[in-house]
């Protein structure tokens, strides 16, 4: 079964964004559990993560539906001490109120190396502070995404994620997110359906599409290789409208969240209607 929806707002507190994903027509939907955009927020009382659970359980949604995403500050391959451990204290808080909602998986950018270290330093600091974290929480896979590969930032090419989860110690708890704009941005032809066929064979071949947990469904702003991470409506940019009819109706895709990260959210309810008839004509 395809699960379809889009990041959600959590504004008002967590228990709000199951509300907000159904009136959407939404069976699926990220959130972030937290402010994104600052390092510390209040511990998640006992009330809040029931109001949570119980909010999912009335709109229908498990965990396996659900792709929370943690803060854009994070840089788990900061190549200096203080930057990279102030990072994992908060990496280690994200995968903990996922614990505490019940949720069983983490989305994260892997991290940058700034231009101050080698990427196979970077890519083993990413590992290490993944491997940390699962020593510290139970139930909760980390979900590495990937990138454009905008400046120095990491897991824009499917061997960097692969060489990542190959140094991670719990391979059952370890796992990747395609963002289509990123990977288009990246270099990776998503055009027509020719195209994503050799691009998720070769996702498979590198990666393994078992350790496939999530979708980001953006289109792209900027051409092919342009490494620059800017979204467009679906069917509006370089992408077209192939690459999600293809993601809608193959069975590559079933039963992970497959979430719209578009920029207008007016569209969503549009979007969603459309994937899911996509994926209703394959059936």
């Amino acid at each position: 079964m395809k699960f379809i929806g889009a990041h959600v707002s959590a504004s008002g507190g967590v228990e709000n964004a199951p509300y907000n994903a159904k009136q959407i027509g939404a069976t699926a939907f990220a959130l972030f559990t937290k402010n994104q955009r600052q390092w510390l927020a209040p511990s998640l009382t006992a009330e809040q993560c029931e109001r949570f659970r119980a909010a999912c359980a009335e709109c229908g949604y498990t965990p396996s539906q659900i792709l929370p995403h943690d803060s854009y500050l994070i840089n788990l391959g900061h190549p200096e001490r203080e930057g990279l451990e102030k990072s994992r204290e908060a990496f280690f808080e994200e995968m903990a109120r996922c614990q505490a909602l019940g949720l069983d998986r983490l989305n994260f950018h892997p991290g940058s190396h700034l231009k101050k270290t080698t990427t196979a330093q970077s890519l083993y600091l990413i590992a290490e502070s993944i491997n940390m974290a699962l020593e510290r929480t139970e139930g909760v896979t980390a979900v590495i995404e990937n990138t454009a590969g905008q400046g120095s930032n990491l897991g824009f090419t499917w061997e960097q994620i692969a060489r990542i989860i190959q140094m991670v110690e719990d391979k059952s708890r370890v796992g990747f997110c395609i963002d289509t704009c990123h990977s288009f941005a990246a270099g990776y032809d998503l055009r027509t359906e020719e195209a994503c066929r050799k691009t998720f064979e070769e996702v498979e071949s590198t990666i393994g599409l078992k350790y496939l947990r999530g979708m980001h469904l953006n289109d792209a702003m900027k051409p092919l290789g342009s490494r620059v991470d800017r979204h467009a409506p679906l069917g509006e940019g370089e992408i077209g409208w192939e690459c999600f009819r293809f993601i809608a109706r193959s069975p590559l895709f079933e039963g992970i969240p497959l979430i719209l990260e578009t920029p207008d959210e007016a569209r969503w309810s549009e979007e969603i209607a459309w994937l899911k008839g996509e994926a209703e004509a394959a059936l």
